[in-house]
């Protein structure tokens, strides 16, 4: 099997259940292996396990720093710190106020390379994914 039949596997969290098999699904119809776990601590043990090409993690989650301190881990691992990290929120729809990953001091607080807003449009997902690997080559 050539690298390029191997799927690329996307580690989703996210505690709301229906969402969770909803971008699941729709990952998969794209083409890529997914992982997924319903809380932070199964993500964390999956990411350790899997090793994978991408992860996408609700914000908040069990606890309302859940999806922080996930992302945080993930991009202080050797691992991590390579691969894209995705954080999903549906803040912008319940309070109006729009999250962004591009100012520095939003870097600060959470560490990933974008923030996604619920509900997710895969194929936006996708393109950012596959964004952060292109610009990574040059």
């Amino acid at each position: 099997m050539s690298d390029t039949d191997i799927k690329k596997t996307i580690l989703l969290v996210d505690d709301d259940l229906d969402l969770l098999e909803q971008n699941k699904f729709m990952l998969e119809s794209k083409g890529y292996k997914v992982v997924t776990a319903d809380n932070s601590k199964k993500g964390w043990d999956l990411f350790k396990q899997v090793k994978p090409y991408a992860a996408v993690i609700d914000l908040i989650m069990e606890e309302h720093d859940a999806g922080f301190i996930l992302s945080y881990k993930i991009k202080k691992d050797n691992h991590g710190k390579n691969i894209p990290v995705f954080v999903l929120t549906s803040a912008t729809y319940v309070t109006g106020f729009k999250f962004s990953a591009s100012t520095s001091e939003e870097k600060e607080w959470i560490k990933c390379d974008g923030i996604i807003n619920k509900p997710v449009v895969i194929d936006e997902l996708l393109q950012k994914i596959e964004t952060y690997y292109a610009a990574k080559q040059k």
